[in-house]
């Protein structure tokens, strides 16, 4: 995780995962192993697993980007002739989507400045090569132990997604969380 910027426009100095925005590129980035296609109804993408892919390799692409890790394997093809791709490809390297567990998804209030619909994902450390490496959009970037998870200043759905990771990891709670709000009012389902 690392800390927002203290600049950043929405929610400065709150640890979060690395993410952003899925860009056209991440439509058509070849994977080196397919997004478990269990994921895909969970994920509210209307069941299209062209979509569901293209949301799993931008989180790849954005965990590469803003801490410096690759969640990849080697392949014998270039993944992508895009420039958002550029050290995926140069490395014949491609995101190892097989390797991703879908956590939840949550939509920011509308009452927000900045609004997110936001799909969380994990994998296993040993699925993630690289060092870790500070881009500037988030600063302070670190492993945090799940037990210290508390220690940082997190907003409430990062705890939930922690929250779901912790439960998993201890063998319970296989489905996922989608948080969004009406009339202001939290509101979560279960898929």
């Amino acid at each position: 995780m690392g800390c927002r910027n203290s600049k950043a426009r929405f929610k400065p100095g709150v640890y979060v995962f690395p993410g952003g925005m899925l860009e056209r590129s991440d439509h058509f980035v070849r994977p080196a192993s397919d997004l478990d296609p269990n994921f895909t109804r969970r994920m509210g993408v209307g069941n299209s697993s062209s979509r569901a892919q293209a949301l799993a390799n931008a989180a790849v692409r954005e965990t590469y980007e803003e801490v410096g890790l690759t969640v990849g394997a080697k392949v014998n093809f270039r993944t992508s002739n895009h420039n958002n791709w550029r050290t995926f490809s140069d490395q014949l390297m491609a995101p190892n989507l097989g390797a991703l567990d879908y956590i939840g998804r949550a939509i920011t209030p509308a009452h927000q400045p900045i609004r997110f619909d936001a799909r969380f994902f994990s994998t296993a450390v040993e699925h993630v090569d690289g060092s870790i490496e500070d881009n500037g959009e988030l600063t302070d970037v670190r492993w945090i132990a799940l037990r210290e998870r508390d220690a940082y200043n997190m907003m409430k759905v990062t705890h939930l997604m922690l929250d779901v990771l912790a439960n998993r990891l201890s063998g319970d709670q296989p489905k996922s969380p989608f948080l969004y709000f009406v009339s202001m009012r939290p509101t979560m389902k279960w898929l």
